[in-house]
């Protein structure tokens, strides 16, 4: 292949584009094969993007040509899939979605029969298929439209947080117009919450579309102005969560891990006494977790290398900023609606707005849309004032700068004392980005 199709959360592009219905076809016809069973059964879930039923069914025409079963269960919350997989026996899960991006794009995740997403040496292995020609298979799959999905999932989270009771909370839920608009009210409901709903009437263009995870500036101010107790708002595919507190003040993935983390140990429910976080996890978490006598343990963005290090140690609790909470006793993925669950168990009846798991450093993130990513993490001038701006931070902040794996963009992070110092500092260093990559015509 001439480029690695496979980033750090599946194959993702502009839908019609790089993501065509022939493409979609060859992935799951190699990932079929790759599968190694005689005649795969494959489960294939999507989010409510208007080209999901296009890449469904060149999906599912990949998936027979190559003798496989494709079982369709319809619009579901990515983590919905590794649940599906273990409950029914299946030997591969594909989802349809392209998490927070805008409408216009998509993608294609795959989980294994183990119920994990797949390595990068499989991956790598299915885009090696894709210039094969197809073996005749002793049979044509089938189609098959799977019927009760959505309440196999909803039972799995009952089960799971079964002790929960929700009366008298009243939540306020942003579903991004995306895969949770449904089960999340339901699960909710059915705990006793008082609920509330937001981005909740899918129409194929408007997921994530000023409303979810990434734009909770209106979720915050809808809090304050109906006298909520706390809100979630989802991504698109539901993987991922962040919080609002009664005061319109937003809670991110560090500080719900944080929270978490508190609470499992103290119960002594914390396997190994540790957690797995990224490099963009907050300086602030590193001191509240060395304070409370947990163990940190530091990966690259991706939860898919937090998950690998969880596995690796035996822990149980991990996760992003961005809001992907591992919680290896519910689902070896990201779960949205579990974390936020998860959250509220935490709290053990107490209010959001007084949480003291962790202080945070100011940050600023700030991504930068260029024509060329390489061109500026290879710079040397880019290397130099990154190399400057963190020797003047040392011992009081630091600086972070990474290529996002799914996106034509360069992430600039800087932490420092006082939001002024890491403006400052992120400015800077935006501009050096600009100039050694180019941006794209606005």
């Amino acid at each position: 292949m001439a480029r690695r199709l496979f980033g750090t959360d599946g194959v993702r592009g502009l839908a019609g584009e790089l993501l065509t219905a022939e493409l979609a076809l060859a992935l799951g016809r190699a990932a079929t094969v790759q599968a190694g069973a005689e005649h795969p059964r494959v489960l294939v879930v999507r989010d409510t993007r208007e080209s999901g039923e296009m890449l469904e069914a060149a999906l599912a025409a990949g998936i027979t040509a190559a003798g496989g079963d494709a079982l369709l269960g319809g619009v579901l919350p990515t983590p919905a899939a590794p649940l599906l997989l273990g409950r029914y026996g299946f030997d591969l899960a594909a989802v349809i979605s392209a998490s927070h991006n805008p409408y216009a794009d998509n993608g294609i995740k795959f989980f294994g029969a183990d119920a994990f997403k797949l390595s990068d040496a499989t991956e790598q292995r299915i885009e090696e298929r894709l210039e094969e020609p197809l073996a005749t298979p002793s049979r044509l799959g089938r189609v098959h439209r799977l019927r009760g999905t959505q309440e196999d999932y909803l039972r799995s989270l009952h089960t799971r947080f079964e002790g929960l009771d929700l009366a008298g909370v009243d939540v306020l839920l942003d579903c991004a117009n995306g895969a949770t608009h449904r089960v999340a009210p339901e699960i909710f409901r059915r705990l006793g919450a008082a609920v509330t709903v937001v981005a909740d009437q899918p129409d194929g263009r408007n997921i994530n579309d000023r409303c979810g995870s990434t734009h909770v500036d209106a979720l915050a101010a809808a809090v304050v102005d109906g006298g909520h107790d706390l809100a979630f708002a989802f991504d698109g595919d539901g993987d991922r969560v962040l919080a609002v507190d009664r005061a319109g003040v937003v809670v991110d993935g560090d500080e719900l891990i944080a929270l978490a983390a508190l609470h499992l140990r103290a119960h002594d429910r914390l396997p190994g006494n540790g957690v797995a976080v990224t490099v963009m996890t907050n300086y602030g978490f590193h001191t509240a977790m060395r304070e409370a006598g947990v163990e940190v343990a530091t990966t690259k963005v991706g939860d898919r290398y937090v998950l690998e290090e969880l596995c690796a140690r035996g822990w149980a609790l991990g996760g992003e900023q961005s809001g992907h909470v591992i919680d290896m006793g519910f689902v070896p993925s990201g779960d949205g609606i579990a974390s936020a669950l998860l959250t509220l168990g935490s709290l053990a009846g107490g209010d959001l707005a007084d949480r003291h798991a962790m202080e945070k450093l100011p940050q600023r993130l700030v991504n930068v849309r260029v024509t060329d990513r390489d061109a500026a993490i290879d710079s040397g001038e880019l290397a130099q004032s990154t190399e400057r701006e963190s020797a003047a931070l040392a011992g009081r902040g630091r600086v972070l700068i990474r290529a996002s794996g799914t996106e034509p963009l360069v992430r600039v992070m800087v932490e420092a004392p006082t939001a002024d110092e890491a403006d400052a500092v992120c400015d800077r260093l935006v501009a050096t980005v600009e100039a050694t990559a180019g941006t794209p015509a606005r």
